[in-house]
């Protein structure tokens, strides 16, 4: 298990700031998305305490192969050593977050 690489994905959603932990991060074969896949989270067993924001995501993307990101939704992707706590903020917590660089409309 220690060769696989880990991705901690961050991206805005919905007016929120999401934080996922990935095996794979690609570019996308859909033009100016990045792929993210295999969704990394805690197994769930008996008698273990249960982050709830961590059931919340486990919840809404269950049946996800792979997430397709919208390239100006990325604000940062990592390769880390472990797994932290995954996390859903408000994109307006006083994170600056400024948008890729898109081409000029028109030409």
């Amino acid at each position: 298990m220690r060769n696989q690489k880990l991705y901690k994905v961050t991206f805005l959603h919905l007016g929120k700031c999401y934080e996922l932990y990935a095996r794979h991060v690609a570019s996308s074969g859909l033009w100016g998305f990045t792929e993210v896949g295999e969704l990394v989270f805690e197994p769930v067993g008996e008698g273990l305490v249960v982050d709830p924001t961590e059931e919340r995501l486990r919840e809404e993307f269950k049946d996800t192969r792979v997430l397709h990101l919208p390239m100006q939704a990325v604000i940062r992707i990592e390769e880390v050593d472990r797994k932290g706590a995954l996390a859903i903020r408000e994109a307006a917590d006083g994170q600056k977050v400024t948008p890729f660089p898109m081409p000029p409309r028109g030409r």
